[in-house]
Parts: structure tokens; sequence; C-alpha cells
């Protein structure tokens, strides 16, 4: 961990997953959080796995216009931790979301 420069930090998005793999996450029983258009400064200080309900994002790299990830409804997104990063949210987002727990059971 140690040393990782935020270079190596990858989105992970997996297109409309099935009903059946969300239902083995739980996915309905995790948090709600939702936001309206806009621009966000985010810091991800644990890795966050969530699925947008509705919205549509943009993710540029901290103080760049490089895009790095796109996402939006239907989507089940994994952020890893350490990224900061700038939502550029287009369409009013609505997602369940749960953070891993920075105990690693290595």
């Amino acid at each position: 961990m140690a040393g990782e420069s935020s270079s190596d930090l990858t989105i992970i998005v997996h297109k409309n997953p099935s009903e059946s793999h969300l239902s083995e996450l739980g996915i309905k029983s995790w948090p709600k959080w939702g936001c309206s258009p806009g621009k966000y400064q985010l810091k991800f200080d644990a890795q966050e796995t969530c699925y947008l309900l509705r919205g549509k994002v943009k993710v540029y790299r901290k103080n760049s216009s490089e895009v790095i990830s796109e996402f939006g409804a239907g989507d089940l997104v994994i952020l890893p931790e350490g990224l900061s990063c700038t939502w550029d949210v287009s369409v009013a987002v609505d997602k369940h979301y749960k953070f891993e727990s920075s105990s690693s059971s290595s």
C-alpha cells in the first residue's frame, strides 16, 4: 500500500450486473446516498462499492481535465481507497453504497 501513486488507482465499472449478483451482494440493504447535478470534489478514504439506481457521472482525476471513468444508472462501481477526484454529475445520482472496512483480513 505504501508508495502507491494516485495514477495506480482504477475505478472498476460493471455494466448492468445481474439481479442474482446484486442480491448476492445484499445491495438493497446498503445505505442510500444521492446528489443533484453539479461538480463534487471527493476523496475515498476506504474502498467504496456502489450501485447507481439513477444518475450519470463523469469522473475526473483531481486537478485535471482527464476523464478517468464514466458511469450511470444500472452500473455497479468499485472506487478504490485513496482516490481523489471530481465527480461531474449531469443527471442527479441516487445510489446504494458500502465502504469496505480498512482492517484488512489478509
